[in-house]
């Protein structure tokens, strides 16, 4: 028998109103068991003739979280219920039509199929500070529970429209004032006010309103049309790669047009179909799985506690190290930032300019800091001295941490005798902007340590993903063959522009060339190097970039790389690019292929991914990473890949280990090591099994 997934409780108080709490703790999320048990309370409630009015509310100050998206797999499909029961018999036809008044109370949060529950009873109560939205579009499916007709005649189109496509929530207050709420209650009185206001709707000192058959708020015909125009035009825009927000923009526009009830038929079968859809399976496996990089096998199931983290040095107050700082201070840690003179002091506190925040030139009052994290420019012997300095000054317990992107921690910390309390702490550019915080634990790497960096990373809003000590660590490792592999094409005859301009339609901020622009050459190079050295047999070494900036050329910074670019950065091509490109094979000894001239997409998006897929089989192979999805998790969240194909390992395994490796097998046989497909890929190849799919689960397939 499953386990049930959370249910309701009914009590009825002296003034005969029915109070009914669903709980399914974290968030009281919306289970089927969970709306099965609260039909038959809210049944009885309606059968009683001590009940005159009922109020819905949620346990431990939460109103419900939305609809519990682990149901959708946890089900058979035999056990699902038929469409159209949750959002029409229920939802509809059951709490909105029924004889007697249901006010929901909210606090905390109600959305998705929370706030859609909440928009179905006939008025609703907020504290100010709750949080109320429809975040489905996040997922790959849209509002399912009525949603879509509701809002836009609680709030209008216009807003209606931004909540959905944007999926971001409102507070109570502003709630109030757009009409999604009738009152603003403190958590104390809630209820209460709850329960006089659904007698007061029942004794008519109230309006008695079902939301679904509003009009007051929605736009005359012709002007909901234009509106729903311009919205879709921004959707298209945005986001041209994703279907379901303008699958959205015609459910909404069928209720508005053929009325509620046939909006309401086509949201459901709009939603039936999203569900099934590739967008909806990889937004939900990165929803899952950005939740799943905090449990670490081996440190976070040892029943360790983190240690207070009252006091952070860094060292180093260019971009990054001033960006590390504005994201630990914006969570309220007193930062010490240390530079090696006034001038570069100066200017890394004017970067930041808080009161949190003190300077310092030496290392005198590091002796009470509980962390420091070095960010210094990578240069291993520099870094080196400044492990052996903060060994002598910073008291036994503390963490020392390094930002490096690419050099090994052991090599760090080679000086030291403190390697226990030594990690990685890989903030991405711009540091208190970028989400991802990768954690370098090396073996000698302590587990309470690793524990205490998750808490600081839970802290300052980051997500978190542990991996082993490695050059280039997850992300960049994973990711050195994307630049490798445009430079690859380019010189063997593909063009930089066409490839970039593919690139980015299939989802990423930007191309491999533009994205070497924005990083800058010095630091293209040096990262080059570092994987040059390590990895030789795979690496593809071309001078192009070198030649450039040879020429004064180092990207955005100069106004030149491999665009030009004006006062506003804005890029353009550069029609003089074709002459270093002639240069560079001649120094390489490459001739141009016409097979790669004219490339079509699907071949420029394999020849530039597949081998970073095969790099990340590696890293997995190798246990630099503990599971396939914090890759996945590492490629949204530090490079950009698209979250909608569910990042680099679900994307491949969209399209089969076989079909991958027989692809690398053939490029490799034609242009050499740098595609050959390492040797966890080809196991995986042969007997058919998906490449994120741990041991376990292999050796189980087998």
């Amino acid at each position: 028998m499953s386990r049930s997934r959370g249910h309701t409780i009914m009590e009825v108080g002296p003034d005969g109103v029915a109070i009914i709490t669903i709980v399914n703790p974290p968030v009281n999320s919306l289970s089927y068991d969970v709306l099965r048990s609260f039909k038959e309370n809210f049944d009885q409630a309606l059968q009683r003739d001590d009940v005159k009015a009922i109020v819905v509310t949620g346990a431990k100050g939460r109103f419900s979280g939305g609809f519990d998206i682990s149901a959708f797999g946890a089900q058979k499909p035999e056990e699902r219920p038929k469409p159209g029961w949750l959002s029409v018999e229920i939802i509809t036809d059951t709490i909105e039509a029924a004889r007697k008044p249901l006010v929901a109370a909210i606090d905390g949060l109600a959305l998705g199929g929370g706030l859609e529950f909440a928009m179905a009873c006939n008025a609703r109560l907020s504290t100010p500070t709750a949080k109320l939205g429809l975040p489905e579009l996040q997922l790959g499916i849209i509002p399912g529970l009525g949603g879509t007709q509701r809002l836009p005649r609680l709030v209008g189109l216009t807003k209606a429209l931004e909540m959905m496509l944007t999926s971001k929530p409102v507070k109570g207050k502003e709630a109030f004032s757009l009409g999604l709420v009738d009152g603003l209650m403190s958590p104390d009185d809630l209820v209460n006010t709850a329960c006089q206001w659904a007698l007061d709707i029942m004794g008519r000192r109230r309006p008695w309103i079902a939301s679904l058959y509003k009009t007051d708020k929605l736009e005359p015909l012709g002007e909901a049309r234009e509106i729903l125009k311009f919205a879709r035009a921004q959707v298209q825009k945005r986001a041209p790669n994703l279907q379901h927000p303008l699958v959205c923009i015609d459910v909404i526009e069928a209720g508005v047009v053929a009325g509620p009830r046939a909006g309401l038929w086509k949201e459901v079968e709009a939603s039936e179909g999203l569900i099934k859809s590739d967008t909806s399976k990889s937004l939900i496996h990165v929803f899952f799985s950005q939740r799943g990089t905090s449990k670490v096998p081996g440190v976070t199931d040892c029943g360790l506690v983190p240690r207070h983290v009252k006091k952070v040095a860094i060292i180093g107050g260019g971009l990054m190290g001033s960006g590390i700082a504005t994201a630990l201070i914006l969570s309220s840690y007193p930062i010490i930032l240390k530079e090696v003179n006034e001038k570069f002091l100066e200017a890394g506190i004017n970067r930041i300019k808080v009161s949190l925040l003190k300077g310092t030139l030496d290392y005198e009052s590091f002796k009470d800091v509980d962390m420091v994290i070095e960010a210094v420019v990578e240069n291993v012997s520099l870094k080196q001295q400044i492990f052996a300095d903060l060994e002598k000054y910073c008291p036994p317990h503390c963490i020392l941490a390094s930002n490096t992107s690419t050099i090994d921690l052991n090599l760090i910390g080679e000086r030291t005798k403190s390697q226990d309390r030594i990690v990685g702490a890989h903030f991405f550019s711009p540091a208190h902007v970028m989400p991802l915080l990768e954690i370098v634990r090396t073996k000698q790497t302590s587990a309470q340590v690793v524990v205490d960096v998750l808490d600081i990373s839970k802290k300052i809003k980051k997500t978190p993903v542990v991996v082993g000590n490695c050059t280039g660590f997850a992300v960049n490792r994973m990711f050195f063959p994307y630049t490798q592999a445009g430079l690859f094409l380019v010189e063997h005859g593909a063009d930089v522009y066409q490839i970039d301009r593919v690139i980015t339609k299939f989802g990423m901020p930007m191309g491999p060339f533009r994205l070497v622009d924005l990083v800058g050459f010095g630091v293209a190079i040096a990262t080059g190097m570092q994987f040059i050295q390590n990895f030789p047999e795979r690496t593809y070494k071309s001078m192009l970039i070198p030649l450039l900036q040879e020429d004064k050329r180092a990207g955005e910074t100069t106004r030149k790389g491999f665009y030009l670019y004006d006062d506003k950065c804005k890029p353009s091509p550069d029609p003089e690019l074709k002459n270093y490109i002639e240069k560079a094979r001649s120094f390489t000894g490459v001739s141009v292929d016409p097979k790669l001239v004219k490339l079509q997409e699907k071949d420029i998006i394999e020849m530039t991914f597949f081998p970073v897929v095969n790099e990340a089989c590696r890293v997995l192979d190798e246990g630099i990473a503990v599971k396939g999805s914090d890759l996945d998790i590492s490629a949204v969240m530090g490079m950009g890949f698209p979250p909608y194909r569910g990042g680099i390992l679900f994307w491949a395994d969209s399209l089969g280990s076989k079909y991958i490796y027989s692809k690398l097998e053939k490029w490799s046989e034609l242009y050499g090591e740098f595609f050959k497909p390492c040797a966890y890929l080809a196991a995986r190849a042969a007997k058919g099994i998906p490449l994120s799919a741990s041991v376990e689960q292999a050796n189980s397939r087998l």
